[in-house]
């Protein structure tokens, strides 16, 4: 319910930067299943948020001059651009199924250079190295643009505020089915592969479909964070979606703590609002300089910070930022089971 609020309160800068927060933290859900709960390092998660913006994109725009579409319904777009996603994380689902680690890594690189080959390339698609516009998200007859006239509670809701509804609505479903995986009998057998692949085998478990399946479900995430990522940006651009896109999803299960659901929301937080909070508060801060002044600029301010966060998490939080807060948890409930020993209530005072 509290995430229904902020629409009402905060300016746009703040809704953006949520917004960017909120799309991060539905692929970083994907990836920690594949990463963190399996064990499969994969560094081609750029590329499936890449397929489902583009996928998006292509299939909700009517053809135009020397650009292609299909035109379709854009709920129909949304929906096909999660779907392309998953398929094509099927199709690079042989290989996750039979590598691991870091050959996993390795082979899952190649899938950044490959995309960004394509994006560049495939201009009738993509647009090119200008990239294209967004046909924003329709719903029968509900527009998530700045289109006039809907005011709920008397705020007048831009696209920012629907588009924050709509966030809300992909981000809860999608932490709540990942956590139902975990705790069910599928997560068992994930963690078990990624703690002894042999033990797992030996128990039954059939390795190599659990990790083809993972990974077609974690690119599913990834599209629907690129779809959502393509209608708040409002353009799909090829430069975005490169290493540094694919090293920032690893930072942040890292920091927000691997194998948990509630880790990858709040380092998806942390990795996403960290340069947007840099950029607008730069001035104020030492050492940062505005981009192309020749100091450090927002950007690499910012991977310096998180890059010194992982460090510090690998050293001495090995279970993130989720890690910290269940020993919080701990330490009060501790506090609290210990109060009734400690102080008598009046009326079992001796007289």
């Amino acid at each position: 319910m509290v995430l229904l609020l902020p629409p009402f309160y905060l300016d746009a800068f703040w809704l953006q930067t949520g917004l960017f927060a909120m799309s991060a933290a539905i692929g970083a859900i994907g990836l920690n299943l594949l990463t963190g709960s399996t064990g499969q390092l994969s560094m081609g998660h750029a590329f499936f948020l890449a397929v489902g913006a583009y996928g998006y994109v292509y299939l909700a725009s009517a053809p135009d001059g020397e650009l292609s579409g299909l035109g379709l319904p854009t709920p129909l777009a949304f929906i096909g651009a999660i779907i392309l996603a998953g398929v094509a994380g099927g199709v690079f689902s042989p290989i996750a199924g039979r590598l691991r680690g870091v050959y996993l890594g390795i082979a899952s690189l190649a899938l950044i250079f490959i995309g960004q080959h394509v994006l560049f390339n495939a201009e009738s698609v993509t647009g090119g190295f200008n990239g294209r516009g967004v046909p924003p998200l329709e719903i029968a007859g509900f527009s998530f643009d700045d289109s006039p006239g809907v005011v709920l509670l008397g705020v007048p809701l831009g696209a920012l505020e629907r588009l924050w509804f709509l966030a809300v609505a992909l981000l809860v479903p999608a932490a709540w089915i990942a956590r139902g995986i975990l705790r069910g009998r599928p997560g068992r057998a994930m963690n078990t592969i990624r703690d002894h692949e042999v033990a797992a085998s030996v128990m039954g478990v059939p390795v190599a479909r659990y990790r083809a399946g993972v990974f077609v479900l974690s690119s599913m995430y990834a599209g629907a964070a690129g779809a959502l990522l393509a209608l708040v940006f409002q353009r799909t651009v090829p430069d975005y979606f490169g290493m540094f896109l694919a090293l920032d999803y690893l930072a942040m299960i890292v920091i927000g703590g691997l194998g948990s659901v509630a880790g990858a929301v709040a380092g998806a937080v942390f990795v996403s609002v960290l340069p947007q909070l840099l950029t607008r508060f730069g001035d104020d801060l030492p050492l940062v300089a505005a981009p192309g002044s020749g100091g450090v600029s927002p950007a690499e301010a910012a991977r310096i910070l998180y890059g010194a966060a992982v460090v510090a998490v690998v050293l001495f939080l090995p279970r993130g930022l989720a890690g910290v807060w269940a020993r919080l948890r701990t330490a009060a409930a501790r506090r609290r089971a210990a109060r009734p020993f400690t102080r008598l209530d009046k009326e079992e005072q001796p007289a």
